[in-house]
């Protein structure tokens, strides 16, 4: 069974229908849904979707919307289902600022703790948008359904 980690871009696709990548993020999830792959949802993802969403909804003014959006997220990613991993940040934190160091500013700090999660839980793959992840030796970025592995 292949393990594929959710970036942020990806699981706030899903929620937000009016999201440019929304339709590739739906075909991406149910491919992988298909494909058995075992799919984690981090909780600093999750976090960074939910701040993500709450500014774009203010932007869009579609505050109207702050609780369905929370409720589809949910739905999506209960806590149940969220691998919560924030206690490792401490551990981690001298490698995340010299992955952040060694792209030159191309990862952010969520980005390389989420990279260096999946090094340490030998997670060969991101679900993404995210080019920046392809700079990244351990990962395999997946951003299509034809680009799931199989199990």
């Amino acid at each position: 069974m292949s393990k594929v980690v959710l970036d942020t871009v990806v699981l706030a696709a899903i929620v937000d229908t009016r999201d440019k990548w929304h339709l590739n993020a739906i075909a991406l999830d149910e491919a992988l849904l298909t494909s058995k792959a075992e799919v984690f949802v981090m909780d600093i993802v999750v976090s960074e979707t939910i701040s993500t969403l709450m500014r774009r909804l203010y932007e869009q003014k579609r505050e109207s919307q702050v609780h369905l959006v929370l409720d589809r997220l949910e739905g999506i990613a209960p806590p149940s289902r969220i691998n919560w991993i924030s206690s490792t940040i401490q551990k981690l934190f001298p490698e995340i600022l010299e992955l952040i160091r060694v792209h030159n500013g191309t990862l952010n700090f969520n980005d390389a703790l989420l990279a260096l999660i999946c090094r340490e839980n030998m997670i060969p793959y991101i679900a993404s948008f995210d080019r920046d992840f392809d700079r990244i030796s351990w990962l395999t970025r997946i951003d299509a359904p034809a680009n799931v592995p199989h199990s």
